[in-house]
């Protein structure tokens, strides 16, 4: 198969070497555990965080005889993410069998699909910044395929001084390998695009994207070359399990490429394994081919059908995703940053749908949640919604406290200052916003009178300050403080703004 190079050199993603620029060729193999209550192929369980080997079948640990049986679901999910990533959903699809040993795969063999996935090529819109001007750049990254596969289990060298003990709670697991085209020519536009398909996938609930759980992890292919050349001999990074690791695993591996070509060398195409700790990959074997692992289609498993029927029933239902919950946010005024900020994760789209469906400003209510509410969020609770539940890891303060919160402040009722404060009451004691404003006398003093006097009084307790200001306008604002921390953060701040600069003879 011939890979077309469709993307420009980018000048500044070029990286500079001792002998000119470098241009990164990057590839990315994403595994996504498929959320589903059973396996790929048997009814074991696939909850995580079991004792070791307590979620095994007779299939899982391949005892003869046993044979495959196809989980339904997991096939949903797989035409679910394919349509997520607007690709073409193969109606005929092949399982296969790929031949290798490892001690944590019992049957010697995994079931994949090589020749014929179940998903073909689509595409990912990423989203990659922002800039110091607070910009974005979007780019298009082609998706090779999505073919279904089994999870291996996992080997544990560190329970015991002279053995190695195998954990199959892992194997059979239901996988998607989601395969770029290699369109990415940055860490930067690496991380974006994983942490874009993990996003589209929580919004479809695919797959739940804990990479510290191993449900989604990814192998990474990185190339060198000179700007606009042909390819380099690309090397592949395994189970890379963080966003933050694969940047670092990228730039490293790329350094590390392009000292061995500019001293005459040539790249070796091989396995490496990225080590967190140094900050450097290191090689682990020399890199298999398609004909070492021996594919043929497995016996015990007829060829995977479905018609179009099938998968418009799918279609019917999918959720609104993210890219289009970005345009919709954006359509109501909403900037580009915010909306990307609030559709990044689904729950937090999803509560800012539900402070918007109580009549909340989409302005008022994107700054408030991203400007003050996230940074007090700490724990994940259920609320309640309009009668119905909405799971959400955004803290212990209602959609719709939050929107009775901003309401006070734009109906005047209280300051932005006296908002914070009620925030906290909420956040700590719960109630209503509303009724702790009228019980605790925490409205906003409007009364010119009232204010007038503390100006006054601020004014005549710092007469040298006072002539300062007359001279340098900008001073008033020490003064604008002063009132406000002597009336308790309760005086209208335009009011006291207003009152200070004529008081002080200053204009405008």
């Amino acid at each position: 198969m011939s890979i077309i190079d469709t993307r420009t050199p980018d000048a500044k993603r070029l990286i500079p070497g001792a002998t000119g620029d470098w241009e990164i060729i990057i590839g990315l193999e994403v595994h996504a555990q498929v959320i589903s209550e059973a396996k790929l192929f048997s009814g074991a369980s696939t909850s995580f965080g079991g004792a070791p080997n307590a979620n095994v079948s007779l299939v899982d640990a391949a005892m003869p005889g046993m044979l495959p049986v196809i989980n339904e679901e997991c096939v949903k999910q797989a035409i679910r993410t394919g349509l997520g990533l607007k690709a073409a959903i193969n109606h005929k699809s092949v399982f296969d069998r790929k031949n290798y040993f490892y001690p944590d795969l019992p049957q010697g063999y995994q079931i994949s699909q090589f020749k014929q996935p179940i998903v073909g090529e689509g595409k990912v819109i990423v989203s990659v910044g922002p800039d110091r001007q607070g910009e974005f750049e979007d780019i298009e990254v082609g998706i090779e395929r999505l073919h279904l596969e089994q999870d291996a289990g996992k080997s544990m060298h560190d329970q015991h001084a002279t053995m190695s003990y195998v954990d199959l709670n892992r194997s059979g697991v239901a996988l998607m390998e989601i395969v770029s085209k290699p369109d990415i020519r940055s860490a930067d536009e690496a991380k974006a695009y994983v942490t874009k398909l993990r996003t589209i996938m929580r919004y479809l609930g695919t797959c739940d994207g804990n990479m510290d759980e191993g449900s989604l992890r990814a192998d990474v292919n990185v190339s060198v070359r000179r700007p606009g050349g042909a390819f380099g001999t690309r090397c592949e990074i395994k189970n890379v399990n963080s966003i933050r690791f694969i940047g670092q695993a990228i730039e490293s591996e790329a350094r590390r490429q392009i000292a061995i070509l500019e001293d005459g060398g040539k790249i070796d195409q091989e396995t490496r394994l990225f080590d967190p700790v140094k900050g450097e990959t290191r090689s682990l074997r020399s890199k298999e081919e398609a004909h070492d692992y021996r594919y043929f289609p497995d016996p015990d498993l007829l060829p995977l059908e479905f018609d179009q029927a099938y998968v418009d029933a799918l279609a019917k239902d999918l959720p609104e995703l993210p890219d289009d919950k970005k345009i919709r946010f954006e359509s109501l005024g909403l900037s580009a940053y915010d909306a990307s900020v609030l559709v990044a994760e689904k729950e937090r789209a999803d509560y800012f749908d539900a402070m918007l469906s109580f009549g909340t400003d989409p302005k008022r209510a994107a700054n408030w949640v991203i400007n003050e509410y996230l940074g007090r969020v700490s724990q994940s609770v259920t609320v309640q919604v309009q009668g119905a539940e909405l799971t959400t890891a955004l803290g212990r303060v209602t959609p719709e406290a939050n929107s009775a919160i901003i309401e006070l402040v734009s109906d005047g009722t209280i300051s932005s200052k006296i908002a914070k404060d009620l925030l906290e009451i909420v956040w700590n004691e719960g109630g209503d916003p509303r009724q702790l404003v009228e019980s605790r006398g925490m409205k906003q003093v409007t009364d010119t009178g009232a204010i007038e006097k503390a100006v006054d009084e601020v004014i005549a307790a710092n007469p040298d300050k006072a002539e300062q200001a007359r001279a340098k306008p900008t001073m008033a604002g020490w003064f604008v403080g002063q009132v406000m921390k002597a009336t308790g953060g309760k005086a209208n701040p335009q009011a006291v703004n207003d009152l200070v600069k004529a008081k002080l003879g200053i204009e405008g």
